[in-house]
């Protein structure tokens, strides 16, 4: 639950179990907060789960707070484990394959409208 809504005020969310939606298979997100040009989210993320490859125009930024998952930009593997953090630049394609259980949280700039949940 926020403290507020309007634009160009403080925002504070506490932490709860709802708010968590299924985005694919094995994969669950929760838009933690928005701000006027950023938005907060956090992944749960299951063993063998597939983020296909993608795009969007947003930058997105990431921290994997626990788990293993490779994470392929702009066709580059790159091996996450916990406390590994990543920018992607909007346009660029992007995609992942969960090795462990984890979960990373992301920071959308602009936020996306389709994780207004």
């Amino acid at each position: 639950m926020c403290s507020s809504s309007l634009s160009n005020q403080p925002r504070v969310c506490h932490a709860g179990p709802k708010g968590y939606v299924p985005a694919l298979h094995g994969i669950h997100r929760k838009t933690m907060v928005n701000g006027d040009r950023t938005q907060l989210v956090e992944f749960k993320l299951k063993r063998d789960a597939v983020i296909p490859a993608h795009q969007h125009p947003q930058e997105q930024t990431g921290y994997l707070v626990s788990g293993h998952l490779i994470l392929t930009i702009a066709g580059v593997d790159h091996e996450m484990r916990p406390g590994d953090s990543w920018t992607i630049p909007g346009g660029v394609e992007h995609r992942a394959r969960i090795l462990d259980d984890s979960v990373a949280i992301e920071v959308f700039s602009p936020a996306r409208q389709d994780y207004q949940n």
